[in-house]
């Protein structure tokens, strides 16, 4: 990963919390002590940046880990920077936030406070769950198992899913089933311009 792309992750995910085109290196600093579900993306990030970098990032890297678990327990975040997460993520409320190191999230996607995405370790959902773009997910769901959430999905507060969901279906209960296919709109507010940016940021691939 090169740092434009590292620039462009913060940019996303700042871009949803501000809802304005105007972000910048120096709105990037300076938010992510103001927002804590930013806060600590920025930090997930870089360390995902510099895991992938040479030893002699090292030191940087293990401190930036230091500080990524410094705030897991401050904001009850565990996300782990091996997690692989899509341009645009939005923490809505944060606490209880749990996320298997195995998980893929697309981009523009938002979760709420006590939301798990994790493992199933045996039966035919055996793994872990892949989340589509724009996917919504409510407060205290629970996500289980190597199923897949569709795009623009929306999964309703305290909803248990452990079957798929196509693409735009809104899902609710225990176990979640497709209540409507509305979708995510109106839960996905100002998506991230992804190939504006890279051409801002000098992206030529």
């Amino acid at each position: 990963m090169r740092f434009k792309e590292l620039k462009l992750f913060w940019f996303s995910d700042l871009y949803r919390y501000e809802e304005s085109e105007k972000v910048s290196m120096k709105k990037v600093f300076y938010r992510q002590f103001m927002l804590p579900g930013f806060h600590y993306m920025f930090w997930f990030r870089l360390c995902r940046y510099l895991r992938l970098k040479s030893k002699v990032w090292y030191p940087f890297y293990a401190f930036s880990m230091v500080m990524l678990q410094r705030y897991k327990y401050k904001y009850g975040i565990s996300i782990s920077p091996a997690t692989d997460i899509g341009k645009g993520f939005y923490i809505g409320h944060y606490g209880g936030i749990v996320i298997s190191s195995k998980a893929k999230i697309g981009d523009n996607c938002v979760i709420m406070q006590g939301v798990t995405i994790g493992a199933s370790n045996r039966g035919k959902s055996k793994g872990v769950p892949t989340i589509g773009n724009n996917v919504y997910m409510g407060a205290g769901a629970k996500i289980i198992g190597a199923i897949t959430i569709g795009d623009h999905a929306a999964i309703g507060a305290n909803a248990v899913v452990t079957r798929d969901v196509p693409n735009n279906g809104v899902v609710s209960g225990i176990p979640a089933e497709v209540v409507s296919m509305q979708g995510s709109e109106g839960y996905i507010s100002f998506p991230f311009p992804v190939n504006k940016y890279k051409q801002m940021l000098g992206f030529t691939d």
